[in-house]
């Protein structure tokens, strides 16, 4: 097979200061193209590699067959795979290093100012990138801890979102979070989609006003360390944020598990 007679040219160019690669046959074989589909092969394959990096199982630093060995592997034009590595680069999915080919990006560092309230998305708009979401889990809870938190009965219910957050297709950070349905009962009506900060403000009338903020270092639990494409646990960044009214009442209290290899705070300090 072809697979077969270019498989020990693909392992002969491994660099052994990068990550080790698998086989280029386990490689192909997550790779689904169909010609006969309206949409173009290159998209295809874009998509399947976009959706291969997003969900971890591409992970920084990993190197990808030449342009050469993928075609001929899938029996596809060097063109075609040209033009879909081209375009992951232009979103900064994959990076070009000489002799060490074509490999996975490390995600975008962004260096957001701290200081004041806002968003995910505020602050990936702030630092040039397009912030996006991936909704893990969304349901309606009691939880004893939390009612403490929150200062409520044992028995009261709260929205419990555990999301990824993206910053150009890249997961930047894993975060739990949980709101007060006693104060904000119309939190049960959102759609995941926006800004909940927005629909806070518009459909539950309530004015956010400032927040409690801890940052400790950690390492990555499994799951986030299977979020951000971690072979093994990696730093990270633990944000504890405690959101409130203008009243003063507890709305938001969140747990937010931000990649050490792409976070760093700002601080302005003044005497």
């Amino acid at each position: 097979m072809v697979i077969k007679n270019i498989l020990t040219d693909y392992n002969t160019i491994h660099n052994e200061n990068q990550p080790p690669n698998e086989p280029l046959t386990d490689f192909v074989s997550r790779l689904k193209l169909n010609e006969q589909a309206s949409e173009p092969v290159y998209l295809q394959l874009m998509r399947q590699l976009n959706t291969l990096i997003e969900n971890g199982e591409l992970s920084p630093g990993y190197s990808l067959p030449s342009e050469r060995m993928l075609a001929e592997a899938l029996q596809i034009s060097r063109t075609t795979v040209k033009r879909c590595y081209d375009e992951l680069r232009n979103i900064q999915l994959l990076s070009t290093h000489g002799r060490a080919g074509t490999m996975v990006q490390a995600p975008p560092r962004v260096n957001p100012t701290m200081g004041r309230l806002k968003g995910f998305t505020e602050e990936m708009r702030e630092q040039g990138k397009t912030a996006s979401t991936r909704v893990l889990e969304y349901d309606i809870r009691s939880e004893r801890t939390i009612a403490c938190i929150f200062k409520r009965p044992s028995a009261a219910t709260f929205l419990r979102l555990v999301r990824v957050r993206m910053a150009d297709n890249v997961p930047m950070t894993r975060e739990v979070a949980w709101y007060d349905l006693t104060a904000a009962p119309d939190l049960e009506n959102w759609d995941t989609n926006g800004s909940i900060y927005a629909f806070i403000e518009s459909k539950c009338h309530i004015k956010l006003s400032y927040a409690d903020q801890t940052i400790e270092a950690i390492l990555s639990s499994p799951e986030e360390s299977k979020v951000f494409g971690f072979e093994t646990p990696e730093p990270c960044l633990l944000l504890k944020r405690h959101t409130y009214s203008s009243t003063g009442q507890l709305i938001e209290y969140v747990e937010g598990t931000f990649r050490g290899d792409a976070y760093v705070y700002k601080l302005k300090l003044e005497t």
